[in-house]
């Protein structure tokens, strides 16, 4: 029943339908900004925690391969018919740096002979005999994936670099080992350990 003066007009309180949805769509709307800024944050956290990953195992590398050549020992191979050299470098076959390493102070690493290379699913790896001589299989070790490239060059007494260790004209050790890594991403890096 309709009260005395009431017009077509004068409705119960509430909302239309055109009401709801108009705020149905813009709730929608913030709905979806808030997803894709949500899912921009996630994917950027997920390449931030791949990236320093990357760069943990690159430094985990180099301080590996540092401790390595400083620990290098200047005698030949125990044990090895041949009187392989204490420190060999080769450009183009087998590893490319291959040297014997003394035990760390702590005793924590016994001495061995260690080699580094690039295998062909361009990871490098870390090759380790016993010290008494570098024959038979070594025990291999994937250190770093995703290098396009390894170089490893030798500082020779006459303070020129070369591709290839020992020299004919010396048998001890280099002065220096530059290594240069080329990642797959393209990113180059270049690092250069003293052994005087």
């Amino acid at each position: 029943m309709r009260s005395p003066g009431a017009t077509s007009r004068d409705r119960a309180p509430g909302f239309t339908l055109i009401e709801l949805l108009t705020a149905l769509v813009i709730l929608s709307v913030l709905g979806l900004m808030s997803y894709r800024g949500l899912s921009a944050v996630l994917d950027a956290r997920e390449h931030v925690t791949q990236e320093s990953a990357k760069w943990r195992a690159i430094a985990a590398f180099f301080t590996r391969f540092e401790r390595d050549v400083q620990l290098a020992a200047p005698r030949p191979v125990r044990g090895s018919p041949e009187g392989e050299p204490a420190f060999r470098g080769a450009a183009n076959a087998g590893p490319l740096i291959e040297l014997t390493r003394l035990g760390s102070s702590d005793d924590a690493e016994p001495p061995r002979r260690v080699a580094y290379t690039l295998n062909a699913q361009q990871e490098i790896e870390l090759w380790l005999w016993p010290d008494a001589a570098a024959q038979g299989q070594p025990e291999r070790h994937r250190l770093l994936r995703g290098v396009a490239q390894l170089d490893i060059r030798y500082l020779a007494a006459d303070l020129g670099w070369t591709d290839d260790w020992p020299p004919r004209s010396e048998r001890a050790l280099p002065l220096a080992v530059r290594v240069r890594i080329v990642l797959a991403g393209g990113e180059e890096i270049v690092r250069v350990f003293s052994l005087v």
